[in-house]
């Protein structure tokens, strides 16, 4: 009979509560992170790329994260990967693993990243509500009425509402709304399908092509080439979860070692992601071939309930997921303003503040910067409302580092694989190759973004 103490039995190796995770909940939580926003501008990334090349690229991608995210699990625990002690997150593996510096390289592209997708989330919403205000307006007026509306409304919005989420000092207090911000990424997802497949059905879908939109009068060669870079983007951000895979692998249970239980997971996970991905973005450019806009969703009026519903879902799940991205932020920059100014009242001490019959701490710092943070976020919003665009951007940017470079790196350290040897050159080469491809992409969304600014006047674009 075990004598040891009923608490001692309910703690990990590391003195925290016991994990009870296993391969399928981490799955399912790749499955739930990954399925976001990025997933809408799938089906243009298809249009610009064919159905050769578009399908090749999205495998690819999937089998290069495959890959690496099984050598990122293999780094969460220090040094020997399944005995060694826990990286609890993914700066802390490379701190362990590379040092300092890569450890500061690191958390500017992780936290960049972080702050970048805010503004992304942003526009998403105001993509939403505008895309619900023309379907209500096209249901009555009919669809040869003038319908475009502002998007700038709807960002200040969508501001104000997330300047008193941001106020709250942990996001899990709002558990709940993050569940429901998950469950409803899925209906997204299924309903823009499944509307992309009403319209395959119907005989209303467009002309394809092998090669996607065709060169011609409406498209310059050197135009085509920027689109494909910038395709090349949205695939790469749909298909990343590198900001939080070590809180997933932190929810597993020891036994058996974690690092094996999150690359089955990986496997379970990325070949989910692949499929559905694919059926979003096949069925989208099937559907509407070359006029494939950026958001799916913004090329459906009819049935009227139903895409309301889908807009809905893609609302809510962006008003939790701007928190669940945010976050981490907020906590990092507070985290570091506590340790240069540690006996500073304005940054450190709680003000109980009174309303009602509730009690709330109000911290001065917390309250003035993540203001200012959020109010700068729906500007930049407001300044560039292109949606593709800015997905592709911010895909590109932690692609490369956040996906291939630090995972073979770490993983080149752990195993102290020589610098002539086969194996190096050929991680290098693939790293260099990835390093190609999301600075090929990074190009090509800034020069999208550049030509949108100069389409459209700052703040005035309408849809």
């Amino acid at each position: 009979m075990d004598t040891k103490p009923l608490m001692e039995l309910e703690l990990d190796d590391d003195g925290r509560t016991k994990r009870t995770g296993n391969a399928l909940t981490a799955s399912t939580h790749i499955v739930t992170v990954v399925i976001g926003a990025g997933v809408l501008a799938l089906a243009w990334a298809m249009a610009q790329l064919g159905w050769i090349a578009g399908v090749a690229i999205m495998l690819t991608f999937s089998a290069i994260a495959m890959f690496t995210y099984s050598l990122v699990a293999d780094c969460y625990r220090f040094p020997d990967p399944v005995t060694g002690k826990r990286n609890y997150t993914y700066m802390q593996a490379v701190k362990a693993y590379l040092g300092g510096t890569m450890h500061v390289f690191c958390g500017l592209i992780l936290y960049g990243k972080l702050a970048g997708i805010t503004v992304g989330y942003t526009i998403t919403s105001a993509t939403s509500l505008v895309a619900i205000q023309k379907a209500v307006c096209f249901h009555k007026r009919g669809h040869e009425a003038y319908c475009k509306f502002s998007y700038n409304p709807f960002m200040i919005g969508f501001g104000i509402l997330q300047l008193f989420l941001s106020q709250i000092p942990n996001f899990h207090e709002l558990t709940w709304l993050s569940t429901i911000a998950a469950i409803t990424s899925f209906g997204y997802a299924l309903i823009s399908s499944g509307l992309c497949l009403s319209v395959i059905v119907s005989g209303k879908g467009n002309i394809t092509s092998i090669t996607g939109i065709e060169v011609g009068p409406e498209l310059s060669a050197e135009d085509k080439v920027w689109r494909v870079f910038s395709a090349m983007g949205n695939i790469a951000l749909a298909s990343t979860y590198a900001t939080v895979i070590y809180d997933i692998m932190d929810t597993l249970k020891s036994h058996p070692p974690e690092n094996k239980q999150m690359k089955m997971a990986n496997v379970i996970g990325i070949t989910a992601m692949t499929i559905l991905f694919l059926l979003c973005s096949c069925l989208g450019y099937a559907a509407f071939g070359d006029k494939t806009p950026g958001n799916i969703f913004t090329a459906f009026y009819e049935p009227f309930w139903l895409v309301a519903l889908g807009n809905v879902c893609v609302i809510i799940h962006m008003v939790g997921a701007y928190q669940v991205m945010g976050q981490p932020f907020f906590r990092i920059v507070e985290m570091g303003a506590n340790m240069v100014w540690p006996d500073s009242d304005f940054i450190n001490k709680e003000r109980p503040v009174r309303i009602g019959c509730v009690t709330i701490n109000v911290n001065l710092f917390r309250l003035t910067w993540r203001t200012i943070f959020v109010i700068l976020a729906t500007i930049l919003a407001m300044a560039m409302p292109f949606f593709s665009e800015i997905l592709s951007l911010l895909g590109a940017i932690g692609f490369w580092p956040l996906v291939v470079f630090f995972p073979i790196q770490m993983h080149i350290a752990q195993k102290n694989i020589t610098k002539p040897s086969l194996k190096w050159c050929l991680l290098q080469l693939l790293s260099s190759l990835c390093f190609l491809i999301s600075l090929s992409a990074i190009v090509g969304s800034i020069h999208g973004i550049s030509k949108d600014l100069h389409k459209y006047q700052v703040f005035t674009y309408k849809q």
